[in-house]
């Protein structure tokens, strides 16, 4: 095991020391490299594995925190918002891990074509976790990191490659995990439909009623899977989607608070700014300055992503 996960950092030095824009991707697969811990940061997980081949990260969903590093992956089942932290990381030993994107229909097909049962929890869990990281679960990801230098096998072996981290993922130990939210008729799956339209709707009106119905459940229990599996209300989730895209337009097309605030769905800007100030620390204009000028210092940073 120590061989395979020193032989994934030196895969990942490499690559993150390389000219980027002469290194093909691997659709899905990104790497990471960083010199330095870094403070905690507001990010929307998407279904995804997460590896570390050096150093260590710190994930916070509400009251809990999960701490990952070469021993244990990190899993997310669902789109959920997190406080992420980079805790080890250093010049001469840089943080260095890699994400690969979960593909839930790939997983479905994995589950139907090996007859693994599917397991219907009725009890909601949360949608992250992270797990002990196994010898062929780590040859599977240093062997899609080859591909990279073998561009003309990506279209076949990388696919080929996936599936294979996939099943290696369902007989895990957070397996159940995984084939709950593929089932249609576990409720995890539900909420995790209920989360893909927030995520593609978060500028409209919220009605909860609406959305349990969707899901099939009352009231009280759509809430309770919710704030289960994501750690929030559903009126929270669709707030935090509302505030990072906010400040993203305001970060990367230069627009004014008001009209961010308005393009997101708020009809007060007072209420966004105060809402804004209470997520990020700062209000609009004083937080999107401080990341212009950190932007300016880093622009030449270390991290890789494909």
């Amino acid at each position: 095991m120590e061989t395979e996960i020193e032989s994934l950092k030196k895969r990942i030095l490499r690559l993150t020391n390389n000219n980027k824009s002469n290194i093909p991707a691997i659709p899905g697969l990104s790497f990471y490299k960083t010199e330095s811990p870094t403070k905690p940061e507001n990010i929307l997980y998407e279904p995804r594995i997460c590896l570390i081949a050096q150093g260590s990260k710190k994930v916070v969903l509400a009251d809990e925190t999960y701490i990952y590093d070469e021993s244990r992956f990190l899993l997310t089942l669902i789109d959920i918002p997190a406080l992420v932290q980079i805790t080890e990381a250093s010049k001469e030993k840089p943080y260095l891990g890699l994400v690969l994107k979960i593909d839930i229909n790939e997983i479905a097909g994995l589950v139907a074509e090996g007859n693994i049962p599917y397991f219907n929890r009725q009890q909601p869990e949360r949608g992250m976790a992270t797990g002990k990281i196994t010898l062929p679960l780590i040859n599977a990801f240093n062997r899609l990191t080859d591909l990279i230098y073998e561009p003309e096998n990506i279209p076949i072996l990388a696919a080929t490659i996936k599936r294979e981290i996939f099943y290696r993922l369902l007989v895990s130990e957070q397996g159940m995990r995984l084939r709950n939210i593929v089932s249609d008729r576990s409720q995890g799956n539900k909420i995790a439909q209920i989360i893909t339209w927030l995520k593609n709707n978060f500028t409209t009106t919220l009605h909860i009623n609406g959305l349990a119905k969707q899901a099939n459940m009352s009231k009280s229990a759509f809430h309770n899977h919710f704030r289960v599996m994501t750690s929030m209300s559903p009126l929270q989730f669709q707030k935090w989607l509302r505030l990072n895209e906010a400040r993203r337009l305001m970060l990367t097309e230069r627009i004014d608070a008001s009209t961010a605030a308005f393009r997101v769905g708020y009809e007060s800007p007072s209420q966004f700014s105060r809402e804004y100030s209470r997520l990020f620390g700062k209000p609009p204009l004083r937080d999107i300055k401080s990341l212009h000028n950190f932007e300016e210092k880093t622009r030449k940073g270390p991290d890789y992503h494909n």
